[in-house]
C-alpha cells in the first residue's frame, strides 16, 4: 500500500467532517421573536466543546492503548501537554469564531466555508514559509497558488446554488394574510363609497 494513501484518506475525512460542520451548526441558528434572536451564536458553541471534550479524550485515550503507548504527560513526555494544549486552543478558537460566522451571517456556509477552508490552506503555507525560511527556498509558484486560491473561493462563494429564504412562522404569515385582506377590504369600500363632491 502507497504510505501516502493512509494521510491522504484521513485529510480528505477532515475535510468531509469539516466541510459539513459549517452548515449543520447552521441549523442553530437562532429563531427571532419579536425581531430578538431567541438565543446568543455561543450557546451551540458550549455543546461543540463538550463535543470535542468527549471524542478528544476518550478517542485520544483509548488510542493511546491501542499503540501502547505510555499515559504519563511530565518529564520528556511533557512537549505532548505543551504543543497539545496550544494545538487545541487554536481549533478551539477557530471552531468558535467558525460558530460566531455562520450565526451572524444567518448560517450562510456557502459564503463563510470556502473562506474559511482557502484561508485556512494559505495560513498554514505562511507558518511554514517563517518557520523554515533559514533553511528552505520558497519558489514563486506558492504565491501564484495564493492568489489563485482567493480566486478560488470567490468564484466558489459566488456561483454555489443558494437555498430559498427560511419560512416565515406560521403567526407571521397568518398575520400578513390577515393585514392584507385587511386592506384589500379597505380599498373595496373606499372604491364603492360615493365621492360627496360630486352631485
Amino acid at each position: 500500500m502507497n504510505k501516502m494513501l493512509v494521510p491522504i484518506l484521513f485529510a480528505v475525512g477532515t475535510a468531509i467532517f469539516w466541510g459539513c460542520y459549517g452548515p449543520t451548526i447552521g441549523n442553530a441558528q437562532a429563531p427571532r421573536v419579536d425581531g430578538v434572536p431567541l438565543w446568543s451564536p455561543f450557546k451551540p458553541y458550549v455543546f461543540i466543546g463538550i463535543a470535542y471534550l468527549v471524542i478528544a479524550i476518550v478517542g485520544g485515550l483509548v488510542m493511546m492503548g491501542v499503540k501502547g503507548d505510555s499515559f504519563s504527560f511530565t518529564g520528556q513526555y511533557f512537549p505532548t501537554m505543551k504543543w497539545g494544549f496550544l494545538a487545541g486552543a487554536l481549533g478551539a478558537f477557530g471552531a468558535l469564531c467558525l460558530t460566531t460566522a455562520m450565526m451572524t451571517s444567518r448560517g450562510n456556509a456557502l459564503l463563510v466555508m470556502p473562506i474559511v477552508f482557502g484561508g485556512a490552506v494559505s495560513i498554514s503555507a505562511i507558518v511554514s514559509v517563517i518557520r523554515l525560511h533559514a533553511g528552505t527556498t520558497v519558489s514563486p509558484l506558492l504565491w501564484v497558488g495564493m492568489a489563485l486560491t482567493v480566486i478560488g473561493v470567490v468564484i466558489v462563494a459566488m456561483n454555489t446554488p443558494h437555498g430559498h429564504a427560511p419560512k416565515k412562522p406560521a403567526a407571521e404569515t397568518a398575520d400578513a394574510t390577515k393585514s392584507d385582506s385587511a386592506d384589500s377590504e379597505l380599498l373595496a369600500a373606499e372604491t364603492e363609497t360615493p365621492d360627496a363632491t360630486t352631485t
